[in-house]
């Protein structure tokens, strides 16, 4: 069936899509990908901090021990560079990591159709499906599933720090404090690792329900294609009227040709020659009813028109329109432009001519 979507999207329905938000994305890449690279980052962001409060504390014993109001509010901005220098390259990286995670994803795109009010969504029908359709199902094991992995890999990382928290006073407190940091680290990377392939799944399951519904079929694609490309009846008028345009300026060319070359029933090429603009050029040709309209407009306007059936099908098939000849057709043009030049200098240039015998122009020989 035609109307079956069985086809995969044009990139016109997917650029479409794009415009409306139809774009395969999961927002848990993004959280854990910065999760990834915060457990990275913090250890040195509170190891920088740390040092800097160091400093704010030993300026701020010596202001306690020696009062002054310029001093205590000069430890304002001390405190200030304290907490946000160490913290900026955290809070820049995780702003780059939320930036990247999208772009990775389809790119930047904001879909301001989404933004209009569509009363669509209202219908209770479309909400019940959101509640208990595919996606909702999907949703609720992705839920279960990460509350699953999130608790194993909080039972693993934690289960080797227990006796250490158990030890009491038979450890010294720098080991379980280091432990205990070491732990937390592992567990966020752990955790990052093991939400970062859920993510990746539910990347996979966006794509497929966004591929799904940007499906076709084969009668969305011909009405797609009929408005890209255009309507092949229109079209064909177009490019009809086109020609009759492009016709009309040639013919209006023919009056100032300075000869018509024809083969007496089937080609005329008109050509033009002015000494400051190069060789000559062909202004008009065509085969045919055009040749005999070309005919007609050049002994209505007293054109010389030389007959010669070598040369009117060489010109037709070696030139263009405006088109200046080729080098090794100026030699057979020339003879026949000093004939013209010789039938004006009589006062008999008008009307059709063949030419003498002894003055026919040598052609250059067909390829082989």
């Amino acid at each position: 069936m035609s109307g079956e979507k069985t086809e995969k999207p044009t990139p016109q329905k997917k650029k479409q899509g794009r415009k409306e938000g139809q774009i395969a994305r999961t927002p848990d890449l993004g959280a854990w990908v910065g999760m990834l690279l915060a457990s990275f980052l913090l250890p040195m962001v509170i190891r920088s901090m740390m040092e800097r409060a160091r400093g704010v504390l030993e300026k701020a014993a010596y202001v306690i021990e020696n009062p002054d109001p310029h001093r205590m509010i000069g430890l304002l901005p001390d405190t200030l560079y304290a907490i946000v220098i160490p913290v900026a390259p955290l809070a820049v990286g995780m702003l780059i990591t939320g930036v990247g995670s999208t772009a990775a994803q389809g790119g930047l795109n904001f879909a301001t159709k989404l933004l209009m009010p569509k009363f669509s969504k209202l219908n209770p029908l479309s909400g019940l499906k959101r509640i208990v359709g595919p996606h909702a199902l999907w949703e609720a094991v992705k839920t279960v599933v990460k509350s699953a992995v999130l608790g194993g890999v909080l039972y693993w990382s934690v289960k080797d720090l227990i006796p250490v928290l158990m030890g009491g006073g038979q450890i010294p407190n720098e080991v379980i404090i280091r432990e205990v940091i070491d732990t937390v680290e592992r567990l966020i990377r752990s955790a990052a690792a093991a939400g970062l392939v859920m993510a990746a799944a539910d990347y996979a399951v966006a794509k497929r329900r966004i591929d799904k519904q940007l499906r076709m079929s084969k009668q969305d694609i011909k009405e797609e294609h009929k408005r890209t490309e255009g309507d092949p009846h229109i079209k064909g008028q177009i490019r009809a009227r086109q020609m009759a345009m492009s016709r009309n300026r040639m013919m209006a060319d023919v009056p100032k040709s300075d000869v018509i070359v024809v083969n007496p029933t089937h080609f005329a090429v008109a050509l033009r020659y002015d000494p400051l603009k190069g060789a000559p050029r062909v202004v008009a040709k065509g085969s045919g009813t055009i040749a005999q309209k070309i005919r007609e407009l050049g002994t209505e306007n007293r054109v010389p028109v030389i007959q010669d059936v070598g040369l009117a099908q060489t010109l037709y098939k070696a030139c263009d329109i405006g088109q200046e000849i080729p080098p090794d057709l100026y030699a057979a043009v020339a003879t026949v432009l000093a004939f013209v030049m010789s039938l004006k200098a009589k006062g008999s240039a008008a009307g059709v001519h063949r030419l003498p015998a002894n003055r026919r122009p040598q052609l250059p020989a067909a390829p082989t």
